[in-house]
């Protein structure tokens, strides 16, 4: 099995109470559910890798390139990742284009180019800026790092479309406009982390239908 250390995003009964009390509808569903455990993976760099091979593609192939990853690599670190060629990277399963925005990032962070603990002391706002300013990164891997590694509480992104699809099911939408997606984010802030946890979960084809 993998290498690399996890653990659970940490929320309770409080932020539970506090999301139900804001939207009713999503409460109910939430009591159906009872308490989802959303793995984080607390180490920046291999947050941002696992983010990276996450783009646009399903949640059981990212698993699978992941876990090949960590057995063809061991360790997901800067100075590790660095050394290998685009083609090793490719090998594990992702596009070449991903495999070569891996390396290229790998070899920035390992030459402190740029400095992942910087992103600490940064606003939501000023850490997704940052990350842009990686070749690869846009708007939905910066959020993915803000709730998967940073666990950062009022992240609802607009760019996951298991996210939009988890509202469009919530709520019995045909379809979802920005702006709909806006009022109900603002209605979940500043616990939109925690709704985002069970809006994966209600888009999962398996969950109870409304």
């Amino acid at each position: 099995m993998g290498t690399v250390k996890t653990k659970y995003f940490e929320y309770g009964q409080e932020e539970i109470e506090a999301l139900k009390s804001k939207d009713a509808t999503l409460g109910a569903e939430m009591t159906q559910l009872g308490k989802v455990e959303r793995v984080v993976i607390p180490d920046l760099f291999t947050a941002l890798i696992y983010a990276i091979v996450g783009q646009l593609i399903s949640v059981k192939a990212v698993h699978t390139i992941w876990e090949r990853m960590q057995n063809q690599f061991g360790e997901i670190s800067p100075q590790h990742i660095a050394t290998q060629t685009a083609d090793e990277i490719q090998k594990c399963g992702m596009t070449m284009k991903k495999a070569v925005c891996i390396q290229n990032i790998a070899q920035t962070v390992a030459a402190g180019a740029f400095q992942m603990d910087e992103l600490y002391g940064l606003s939501d706002s000023e850490v997704i800026h940052k990350l842009m300013t990686l070749k690869g990164i846009g708007p939905w891997t910066a959020e993915m790092l803000l709730i998967h590694s940073m666990e950062r509480r009022d992240v609802v992104s607009w760019g996951d479309i298991a996210i939009r699809r988890g509202m469009m099911k919530l709520y019995g939408l045909s379809n979802l406009s920005r702006e709909q997606f806006e009022v109900y984010r603002l209605t979940y802030s500043p616990l939109g982390s925690v709704a985002s946890i069970y809006l994966w979960e209600i888009s999962k084809p398996n969950t109870k239908e409304q």
